[in-house]
């Protein structure tokens, strides 16, 4: 089955929006700090005027990937969704920021494989597991410690960090203004 030729081109839709519109794909450890920083980072994106949509994992798993487990095939399923979505996003036009765990290389690779040469961002936060530990902001460290959450990323399912992300923060060492000003710099190169 061949896909349907728009008319109005993601090149047009970009046009009229005078941006460069991108994937910019923050991926670490549950608690690491993607979402505060996703969320500043689209603050400051906001305030220059630029149009963007942020794709938060655990908002997402609300709604488009409620049902998915959080076993290896589920997981590759959800990252799945949540990169077409961002795929559709981007070719509106729009710069999309994505926080999400997706641990596994495979999967962000072929979610990179989805966007143009350039058009995919991957941002590795990589604060590491003890702090990511120690914060706790869900409680979920500590469920998963109980046996309550199997599955859990960096517990008893891997995290395979990427090899040569765009960008690296360890949001233990940068503070959020400079992270995001790093982030800032990225999507304009």
């Amino acid at each position: 089955m061949s896909l349907h030729a728009p008319v109005v081109t993601p090149r047009d839709r970009a046009a009229i929006k005078a941006q460069r519109p991108r994937c910019i794909w923050l991926t670490g450890l549950s608690g690491a700090g993607k979402s505060t920083l996703a969320n500043a980072l689209e603050v400051q994106l906001n305030r220059q005027g630029l149009h963007t949509s942020l794709l938060d994992g655990d908002n997402l798993r609300q709604g488009l990937c409620r049902g998915l487990g959080m076993d290896a095939e589920s997981r590759k399923e959800n990252i799945r969704r949540i990169a077409e979505v961002a795929r559709l996003m981007v070719d509106a036009g729009l710069i999309v920021i994505v926080a999400a765990i997706s641990p596994f290389r495979a999967d962000r690779d072929a979610a990179r494989q989805l966007f143009p040469q350039g058009g995919f961002l991957e941002v590795y936060v990589s604060t590491p597991f003890e702090v990511c530990a120690e914060r706790d902001p869900k409680g979920l460290y500590r469920e998963a410690r109980a046996g309550r959450i199997k599955h859990f990323t960096g517990l008893d399912s891997p995290y395979e960090a990427p090899l040569e992300p765009d960008c690296a923060i360890n949001t233990a060492e940068v503070e959020l203004a400079q992270a995001c000003e790093r982030l800032l710099a990225l999507l304009q190169s």
